[in-house]
């Protein structure tokens, strides 16, 4: 029985080591893309459930081009970059476009993704204020979205950055609420301005009773904080259905609209109404 678990240890080590090394040359040539400028934003609308036929906003979702032309996924790369400095020339490559599309547009209104590891970071923090001195009123366009995991470890960052940037009229978005492990002390503490809930919840739900009572659960906690609520991976008609009717206040997914990086403003405004 001894070498039927050596030959288990050992194929275990190998699938690890051909699973590192994938990981290591995707981030090599993310890096490498970064470096190149090689990056895009996709946007993908978000829409009020009062009316879901009119984008409320936008968000700005990173997308990485490798040496072939082709987008590197999102779930290859970001897990392991995050908490490096990759991770943080990443939101900066995503703040860069982010802001220099609301400049483009006046009428553009957009989230962008940051971890919250990114406060404090010197070229992130210049990327952001060298953009909103171009023009004080894409403060109040901008939308940062601070994924959950991050935002939780290190709320005394968070907290003072947030109410800063508050004041000039720019709002935060909680990402894949529900996802990790919330502290609802620092919740309270945070001010966020939506709660985006993360798919897992929202998929399926309009047949699905453990994702309706979760659901609920999250929504209630939101506006119990006066946060407005954000169901994302909304992806059906029933879905989308049953969000509205439960009070949800936006909606974002597939449904509404898939990411593209053709740029909202670069459509004629009556095909974008």
């Amino acid at each position: 029985m001894d070498w039927q678990q050596d030959d288990i240890a050992g194929n275990a080590s190998a699938l690890d080591y051909v699973i590192e090394r994938k990981t290591r040359l995707t981030l090599d040539v993310v890096e490498r893309a970064i470096a190149s400028g090689d990056g895009v934003l996709a946007y993908q609308p978000i829409v009020q459930a009062d009316r879901p036929g009119l984008a409320a906003f936008h968000e700005g979702l990173i997308r990485v081009i490798d040496d072939t032309g082709r987008f590197v996924p999102l779930r290859d790369f970001m897990p392991a970059a995050e908490t490096t400095e990759l991770g943080r020339q990443i939101d900066c490559t995503a703040l860069t476009l982010g802001l220099s599309a609301l400049q483009q547009d006046p009428c553009l209104r957009l989230s962008v993704n940051m971890s919250a590891r990114s406060i404090g970071h010197p070229l992130w923090m210049e990327t952001l204020r060298s953009g909103l001195m171009r023009d004080e009123q894409i403060a109040e366009r901008l939308i940062l979205e601070v994924t959950e995991s991050s935002a939780m470890d290190m709320p005394g960052k968070v907290v003072p950055f947030m109410r800063d940037l508050q004041q000039r009229g720019t709002s935060f978005a909680l990402d894949d609420f529900g996802a990790g492990y919330t502290s609802f002390r620092y919740l309270r503490e945070f001010s966020f301005d939506m709660i985006k809930i993360d798919g897992q919840f929202i998929r399926k739900i309009a047949g699905q009773p453990d994702n309706q009572v979760l659901t609920a659960a999250l929504q209630a906690i939101a506006h119990h904080f006066d946060m407005f609520t954000v169901a994302e991976s909304v992806e059906t008609a029933d879905d989308a259905a049953y969000l509205i009717d439960m009070g949800i206040d936006c909606l974002q997914g597939y449904y509404f609209g898939a990411p593209t990086i053709t740029p909202p403003w670069s459509t004629p405004k009556a095909a974008r109404r």
